[in-house]
């Protein structure tokens, strides 16, 4: 490890990093432990800022030689666990040198070690010293390069998760208003961080920071809702939650539903997540009145928003659903006649939550209401919307049982038009692969005339010998399932 080559050095910190993520270190005697630090702080100090690719710095972040190192040394310290306590401080001084470098991506480096070795310095007892590095990375947060100010959040995040909010030094109070600035960069990583840990403060800590400073965050995480990265968005929503859940909904619920009148669909598709995580999360009863409010506003995108919110409102609380079928059903019946292709569609999407999750809880009656709209949509021509209808026709098979939507089916299973035809047997073939065994109850009787037939009085010369003969029976009494097959 104290070779001067330094790509050998590399190569013996990665055969390292194999071995005792593999074999562990409770084979390592003391002074083999004495040794093993020593090195891996000396290779640690000597890298150069070449071999950690400084040229074309932001344009890559995942060479090898950066990694190497910083895996290593994080995969040795996480092996020895309590035993690496008599070398904490000197691992935390190395960390406090190279977070002042000149070069960025040796303090990106050092802001890495410390989420690495985040957990180990916990359960050492070292929470003076996490708190010490916590006061540290706050006075870094004015970073230039956004790389390295993701892997100070990330830095932060790890001793924040660890050291828990009471011990958080600097306190939370003074900690999360130097990050609300921070939201309105637009590098994907630095985003990616920051959300997290505003989450996690908001979800652990929120007594900690005013109503007033949470809904100055819900203002400026709107735009981290157009995030290209799903990864942000998810996190964005789960952190409308968290707030929700700290200040009441109210608030939070203005600022989505005002989020719903804007013109990009991804934008409005990430709200209408937040405010049905924001219902899962406070209950539904306080956010359904401003939706059915909302509903009433003659704006094509407000209206489809508030349809999306029930679908995924529905499709989140499940069993909770049967509270309040009967507030959405006049909606929902509303929307699925509505003339617009996407109103319908979203209804059915609703409808088909709806019923899977109040399926043999009593509220066989609204969703029979339900499908008696839905019915007509499908011989609907859009993709789209035929998708929709058979998803939705299959949650209402769940909730009512095959065999109420066979009594729809049979009419038209022969019907002489050859698109009736093949869009009731798509119905049917779909009932039949999921509950095939409850439809033999329902199937018609197939009686054709009597036991025997036999030729009365009207005799043509060709049959006259066979005239009072009994003939073969013409009553087809097989299993109704050969009907079909």
């Amino acid at each position: 490890m104290k070779e001067e080559r330094e790509p050998y050095r590399k190569m013996v910190m990665e055969t390292l990093d194999q071995v005792i993520s593999k074999l562990g270190t409770g084979d390592i005697d003391t002074r083999t432990e004495e040794i093993l630090m020593d090195g891996i702080l000396y290779a640690f100090q000597e890298q150069t800022t070449g071999t950690m690719n400084e040229e074309g710095f932001g344009a890559n972040g995942t060479d090898a030689g950066y990694h190497v190192m910083l895996n290593g040394f994080g995969t040795v310290c996480k092996a020895l666990h309590l035993r690496a306590k008599p070398y904490i401080p000197q691992i935390c001084g190395t960390i406090k040198w190279r977070l002042n470098h000149k070069s960025a991506r040796t303090r990106q480096q050092a802001a890495d070690l410390i989420a690495q070795i985040a957990p180990v310095l916990k359960d050492c007892g070292e929470e003076g010293l996490m708190g010490h590095l916590g006061v540290v990375l706050y006075e870094y947060l004015g970073e230039e390069y956004p790389e390295v100010l993701a892997s100070i959040l990330g830095a932060l995040t790890a001793i924040v998760s660890n050291i828990g909010i009471s011990k958080m030094t600097p306190p939370i109070k003074d900690l999360l208003p130097r990050l609300t600035p921070i939201l309105r960069n637009r590098q994907e990583k630095v985003q990616e961080t920051l959300i997290d840990l505003i989450g996690r403060i908001a979800d652990r800590g929120s007594e900690h920071i005013p109503a007033k400073e949470w809904m100055r965050i819900c203002f400026e995480m709107l735009d981290m809702l157009k995030a290209h990265k799903k990864t942000i968005r998810r996190a964005t929503v789960n952190t409308f939650g968290y707030i929700a859940r700290a200040v009441g909904p109210q608030d939070v619920l203005v600022t989505l539903l005002n989020n719903l009148k804007v013109q990009e669909r991804q934008n409005r598709v990430c709200t209408t997540v937040a405010i049905a995580i924001v219902a899962e999360t406070c209950g539904p009863f306080t956010v359904l009145p401003a939706l059915l409010n909302e509903y009433r506003v003659q704006d094509m995108n407000v209206q489809n928003g508030v349809l999306k919110t029930l679908s995924f409102l529905f499709e989140y609380i499940g069993e909770q659903g049967r509270d309040y079928i009967n507030s959405v059903t006049n909606l929902l019946v509303d929307a699925l006649i509505d003339r617009d292709e996407v109103h319908r569609q979203t209804a059915m999407s609703c409808v088909f939550h709806m019923s899977l999750g109040v399926a043999n809880l009593g509220c066989e009656e609204q969703i029979l209401h339900l499908f008696n709209h839905l019915w007509p949509n499908i011989f609907e021509e859009s993709p789209h919307v035929l998708t929709a209808c058979m998803n939705a026709v299959n949650g209402c098979r769940v909730a009512l049982g095959p065999g109420v939507i066979l009594m729809y089916t049979l009419q038209g299973l022969f019907h002489p038009a050859r698109r009736v035809r093949d869009t009731i047997w798509r119905v049917y073939n779909n009932l039949y692969i999921g509950g095939s065994d409850a439809l033999v109850a329902f199937y018609p009787r197939l009686d054709f005339g009597g036991d025997t037939i036999q030729f009365g009085d009207d005799k043509d010369e060709d049959m006259e010998e066979d005239a009072n003969v009994d003939l073969t029976p013409l009553c087809y009494r097989r299993h109704e399932l050969e009907m079909v097959i």
